[in-house]
């Protein structure tokens, strides 16, 4: 229930206890505002409700929202097309397990863009691992996005509109995967579209792409990875390494309990020891940062 709706109910209980002392035209118009409430909540779909690890952008209504027990999802790590009336996708998570999908559409005047930006913020500042992000035309088509990958036609947009992001939740959801895709359409409406899928079996294998981690790290200037082991695996190690070296000019502080190790690990991939700087000892897990 939103905030302003919510506040009009203790002025409402007043207006009844009080209704002989209250002017007539006052009581009208409490009353006018207490319809509209009831309108504004009726605006969401039948049962709906937001996720509870993101918070609904402002004035943002839920116009389709569903829930299954057993779904299977294939959530694209990579841009999207067909060809020859095939699909393609080079990489993706096919996942199975507890699904809710809900479609916000949002205010008039309010692009898909700051939605998404700011259900990104929420979400990482909360520990989600980032493990695929696009935007604009690098996701590849819009038209399949909204009908192959989410089922839903309203999400049909140009593609430079357009993005996509897909986080693995922190501890103790780590095999919750939740997906947003944001599209402002021709028409200037905008929606933001989410799903959260619990994963019947384990996701740990799941990585990041390479080009996700520079993205987050060159957006934040800061790239959080609290749940890596102190000692360095080589997968992560590659990954990491492959993301470093899509931009061969940025120095990075690394910081966290086993820095050392990581850096070293990194050395070892070929990485110049000039770009890479030691800080904090006392950051949680491994911490890349922009160094300034």
């Amino acid at each position: 229930m939103q905030g302003p709706v919510r506040d009009l109910y203790p002025v409402a209980d007043l207006l009844v206890k009080n209704s002989e002392s209250i002017e007539p035209n006052m009581q009208k118009l409490f009353f006018c505002l207490l319809l509209a409430s009831n309108l504004v909540m009726a605006a969401d779909s039948s049962g709906s409700q937001d996720l509870p690890a993101l918070p609904r952008f402002p004035h943002a209504e839920i116009v389709a929202y569903s829930s299954s027990a057993d779904a299977e999802r294939i959530y694209p790590q990579s841009s999207i097309r067909r060809i020859s009336n095939q699909l393609r996708v080079e990489q993706s998570i096919e996942v199975t397990g507890q699904l809710t999908a809900l479609t916000y559409q949002l205010p008039s005047g309010r692009s898909s863009a700051e939605a998404f930006t700011a259900a990104r913020k929420a979400l990482l500042a909360e520990g989600a691992e980032p493990l695929f992000w696009c935007e604009g035309r690098d996701c590849g088509s819009s038209s399949q996005w909204a009908n192959a990958i989410f089922d839903n036609s309203r999400l049909y947009g140009p593609d430079d509109q357009q993005a996509y992001l897909l986080v693995r939740l922190a501890a103790p959801q780590h095999n919750s995967l939740i997906a947003l895709y944001g599209i402002t359409r021709g028409n200037r409406r905008a929606y933001l579209h989410v799903e959260q899928l619990a994963a019947s079996s384990s996701i740990a294998e799941v990585l990041p792409t390479p080009a996700t981690l520079l993205r987050e790290l060159q957006s934040s200037a800061v790239l959080r990875l609290p749940d890596l082991p102190e000692v360095p695996q080589a997968r992560w190690v590659e990954v990491l390494a492959r993301a470093l070296k899509l931009d061969s000019t940025l120095p990075v502080v690394i910081s966290g309990t086993s820095a050392a190790a990581w850096r070293e690990a990194l050395l070892a991939q070929g990485l110049k020891g000039n770009r890479l700087q030691l800080g904090d000892s006392d950051a949680a897990g491994l911490q890349l940062e922009i160094r300034r």
